[in-house]
């Protein structure tokens, strides 16, 4: 007879309204112009999505050169620097920018604070594709990129009373506090985002999690080892109390001699995981242990994102 497993299930988890919306962008597309679509970087950050839309006829490249000219082209989730736009209208092309609208509310406070005459200073991980293309929206030399409290100590700002600070979306909310907590100790004045840059999800797929972690020898997050938000997710459970935490893509990754001494599991996935991954897990280890899930529910998500208009079908 199996032991038995006490499986935390966090809700909310798993895909958030951007990532849908960015899904659904590739899915009208080809149900608009046909096959081939193509999208510049992976729409979002899960291979099992990108495969199931490579399936459907999208067609993944790294930059608008690698389009022709006479198919439609589709921006990722993560936002573009404003220049590939521009080069795609220069071509002629038809494209549809699947930026998140709250990447993009972080680009319009950037324009802002820019004609405003401050130096912007953007909390995020370098080489991350959000904060490349916070950081092509405006003039070299406009943003500093700081990743760490050591980065506030050593940044030297042009004019100390004329700063203001933007983040990434999808970061660590503690980490981020502590940052922000710095960069506002060294520059009391600095301007700070109207409402909070990093995203309602983010902020609620890390609070479930914190709940959870205490109870939980043993959390997997469902995600991928380039998407952002499911790596804070990891790093959230081992703060938070879990003795354990690690990302996996799906159940086919699990080590299941991690699950030794382990009688309750914590278990969510990423912004961009499909549920279906997470429901495989559960019933992997349904196969192997008398299990009882408990959906631990800490925030109910509403949130829908209107399509682009150039979608819209005659």
């Amino acid at each position: 007879m199996n032991r038995p497993l006490t499986v935390l299930l966090a809700a909310p988890r798993g895909f958030c309204a951007g990532v849908d919306r960015a899904i659904q962008i590739v899915e009208e597309a080809l149900g608009k112009w046909g096959a081939p679509v193509y999208v510049r970087h992976e729409i979002v950050h899960n291979q099992h999505v990108v495969s199931r839309l490579e399936q459907m006829g999208a067609v993944f490249v790294e930059e608008l050169e690698d389009c022709p000219n006479d198919r439609p082209v589709v921006f990722s989730a993560h936002g573009v620097p404003k220049a590939i736009p521009a080069a795609a209208a220069a071509r002629n092309m038809v494209y549809v920018d699947a930026t998140c609208p709250l990447v993009s509310k972080v680009h319009v406070e950037a324009e802002r604070h820019h004609r405003a005459g401050r130096e912007i200073v953007l909390i995020g991980h370098t080489g991350h594709p959000e904060v490349i293309g916070t950081m092509g929206q405006l003039p070299d030399e406009a943003m500093t990129l700081i990743e760490t409290i050591e980065d506030v100590a050593a940044f030297q700002p042009r004019d100390p009373d004329n700063l203001a600070f933007v983040t990434q979306t999808t970061l660590s909310v503690d980490d981020t506090a502590e940052i922000v907590a710095a960069l506002q100790a060294r520059f009391p004045g600095i301007s700070a985002p109207h409402k909070e840059d990093i995203c309602y999800a983010t902020t609620n797929r890390q609070e479930a999690v914190k709940v959870m972690a205490e109870r939980a020898e043993l959390f997997l997050v469902i995600g991928a080892e380039t998407s952002s938000n499911s790596k804070r997710l990891v790093e959230v459970a081992k703060r938070a109390g879990s003795n354990e935490a690690k990302l996996v893509a799906s159940a086919e990754d699990v080590d299941w001699s991690w699950f030794d001494g382990v009688n309750t599991l914590g278990l969510t996935a990423g912004a961009s995981a499909p549920e279906d991954l997470v429901q495989g897990l559960i019933a992997a280890c349904r196969a192997r242990f008398d299990i009882s899930v408990e959906e631990v529910t800490t925030a109910t998500e509403s949130v829908v994102f209107k399509l682009p208009r150039v979608l819209e079908r005659t």
